[in-house]
């Protein structure tokens, strides 16, 4: 392997790092967006980097500049669900416990320990990419693929029965509700009209379900409280551990989002308090797009938007054990999730102090107001009656005092659908 090779991927993966705090910070656009306009530009953005690469090198390149950005996108997108309620699908399970952190002035706290669970999963990944490819590629991987419709079954089952008595009833219907939902914006609904090309339903019915309820019922509390930092690690290494785990199978299994491996791993192992649950459900986000990594190399399967783009860059050249370009591909998920830490850390500080000692109805009521014309002008109508929709529901969990982990349902039952086969009635 060419040291001039392994260089240019490091100050490509920097490159990456830009777009990846880019698209983590804006509300709305997705790292996924980013990737596929990359992959439609490719024959245009090949041309300009041949001017300063070596044009063997340029596939390699260009998949690194996006595996890149996608790991630090899964870094700092948590900034924006704390600090404005704006979920990423990744991070849907964190706007409470963060924006409640907020609240008590610890929104540093909440931004440090996803900081640390996102680096520490990433890292425990790339330790175990190459062991673990092995094993996939021995015939195991087809295995786990068998039992995916199983695995998320048990998800629901143990996310129903840490209720009770009414309250597993209200589980239930939160769960069908939500899922209800998350069929019409998968399935159903035609694409999105906007303003803005490139809409996704996802975005009205995860901002209404998780983060126009967290703004709604913060109205009434008056000025941010100015926000606290130590500088300390607010948690351990354990939560990324404990996440790593969970990354693993939502970077393998098909359709399995973070917000379910969160669920299932929280339910199994929970986490007590606001801090280490945040670094949990941070470092399942950053370890699966590691893991889809290695899902692409094995299989050639693209479990996530991005890793199809970098798959659809690199063609075979990354398939087979240990090979060169796979171990490059790790060198730039290394870089990034260093380069994400510390940018995750940044921002979150410079978001700290815009928000500090303001009006925190006044503040609310802008956020909701520029979420609600984001929606429009990325999905038109069909997306403010998502938004509508699910914003009812997602005020239920408070009312009914149970869970909001249920409202999950709108990714776990629309995956369950397709791995049962009914998807092919919608």
């Amino acid at each position: 392997m060419e040291a001039e090779l392994i260089f240019f991927v490091i100050m490509i993966s920097v490159a990456g790092a830009a777009l990846g705090t880019f698209t983590g910070l804006v509300p709305g656009i997705h790292v996924n967006t980013l990737a596929v306009l990359m992959v439609s530009f490719y024959p245009l953005l090949s041309s300009v980097l041949s001017e300063m690469f070596p044009s063997e090198y340029i596939p390699i390149l260009v998949a690194s500049c996006i595996i890149s950005a996608a790991v630090v996108h899964s870094f700092v997108d948590f900034v924006p669900s704390v600090f404005l309620g704006a979920p990423d699908p990744d991070e849907v399970l964190n706007v409470l416990p963060g924006h409640r952190m907020l609240l008590d002035g610890n929104g540093m706290i909440a931004v440090r320990s996803a900081a640390i669970g996102s680096l520490v999963g990433s890292m425990t990944a790339v330790a175990v990419a190459v062991p673990m490819q092995l094993i996939l590629s021995g015939g195991f991987g087809e295995y786990l693929e068998s039992i995916t419709f199983s695995v998320l079954l048990i998800t629901v089952i143990v996310m129903m029965t840490h209720e009770r008595g009414t309250g597993m009833i209200w589980a239930f219907a939160l769960f069908l509700i939500s899922g209800a939902l998350g069929i019409i914006c998968m399935f159903i609904a035609d694409e999105p009209i906007g303003i803005i090309p490139g809409g996704n339903l996802l975005l009205p019915l995860l901002t209404g379900l998780f983060g126009m309820p967290a703004m709604l019922l913060s109205l009434n509390n008056g000025d941010v409280p100015e926000q606290t930092d130590d500088n300390k690690f607010p948690v351990g290494p354990i939560p990324g551990l404990k996440g790593a785990i969970a990354g693993g199978i939502v970077g393998w299994f098909p359709g399995i989002t973070a917000t379910a491996g969160a669920v299932l791993l929280s339910s199994a192992l929970p986490e007590k308090g606001s801090e280490k649950f945040i670094s949990l459900v941070a470092s399942i986000g950053s370890a699966s797009a590691v893991f889809a990594l290695v899902t692409l190399s094995v299989g050639g399967y693209g479990r996530t938007g991005t890793m199809l783009a970098a798959g659809e860059v690199l063609g075979d050249s990354i398939s087979g054990f240990g090979n060169g370009i796979f171990l490059l591909m790790l060198l730039s998920v290394t870089v990034a999730s260093f380069l994400g830490y510390a940018i995750t850390i940044r921002s979150g500080r410079s978001m700290a102090g815009f928000v500090r000692n303001r009006d925190m109805n006044r503040m609310n009521r802008i956020i909701i107001l520029m979420m609600i014309i984001l929606v429009a002008l990325m999905t038109g109508m069909y997306g403010l009656l998502i938004l509508l929709a699910s914003t009812v529901a997602g005020l239920i969990p408070t009312a009914a005092n149970v869970s909001r982990v249920h409202l999950s349902g709108c990714l776990i039952l629309p995956v369950l659908i397709l791995n049962s086969g009914l998807g092919i009635y919608f």
